[in-house]
């Protein structure tokens, strides 16, 4: 790694949006760090895929609720690379389920994850980013939408957004922007489980492009405010759902 290539973390990135977003990065001169939780074969694959393709990138498994292994690793990263210069946060849980009838265990994942691992990593990032980084908060246009059975995952993903603001406010005089990305309705794992094909044709014809997003279409929205050419977007989120309201 040549000294003046950027580093890239991004979490959840073995899969769907995450593992898409990775390789983006990568393709744009990147040094990717693929963070993940348990998927270690597939977040292997997503290095190897990058790697194949002339791009630099390491695995690095750490569960982003556990505020002790997310300060190990933004220190070891930090170390051995030199930088952190953007952060992604992509890791999430999703369980669906009517208020009345959600479980302790789906709750608590979902804070867990969604909300405490975004916090521990916003505080990180705060110490630890260089000077003219990004973070980049994944959060979801279901927001705005209201679905039913998505009350917990929306309220996770609304404090994001809550987040994303004041820590754009924060960074001031660091020069590092802070922004969401909010996908609608995406082909992914975690989007397609629990959904019957009903469903799924329902949420993908919201859209006027009467389609499901990709996780490529996703990736080309985080590169943007990744890229120099993002530097003047601060403190926003960006809703990228094919025009669904």
């Amino acid at each position: 790694m040549t000294q003046k290539t950027k580093v890239a973390l991004v979490t959840g990135a073995s899969r769907g949006i995450g593992a898409e977003i990775a390789k983006r990065l990568a393709s744009e001169g990147f040094y990717t760090v693929v963070n993940y939780a348990n998927s270690a074969g597939a977040a292997d694959k997503v290095v190897e895929e990058i790697k194949a393709a002339g791009g630099q990138a390491q695995a690095y498994q750490v569960d982003v609720s556990n505020a002790k292994q997310v300060n190990r690793m933004f220190a070891d990263v930090k170390a051995s690379l030199g930088s952190i210069d953007v952060l992604i946060n992509n890791a999430g849980v999703m369980k669906l389920n009517a208020l009345s009838d959600a479980k302790d265990e789906d709750i608590d994942a979902q804070l867990n994850v969604n909300l405490k691992g975004t916090i521990n990593t916003l505080r990180e990032a705060s110490v630890h980013l260089s000077s003219g980084g990004r973070v980049i908060n994944l959060s979801s246009s279901v927001i705005g939408l209201k679905l039913e059975r998505y009350a917990v995952y929306a309220a996770t993903k609304a404090a994001v957004e809550v987040m994303t603001g004041i820590l754009a406010k924060e960074m001031r005089g660091k020069q590092i922007t802070v922004n969401a990305v909010a996908p609608g309705p995406t082909e992914t794992e975690l989007f397609l489980q629990d959904k019957s094909e009903e469903m799924v044709t329902k949420l993908a014809n919201m859209s006027p492009m009467e389609r499901l997003g990709q996780p490529s279409d996703i990736a080309s929205v985080v590169a943007f405010l990744a890229s120099e050419q993002g530097a003047w977007v601060n403190g926003q989120t960006i809703r990228a759902n094919g025009g669904v309201v």
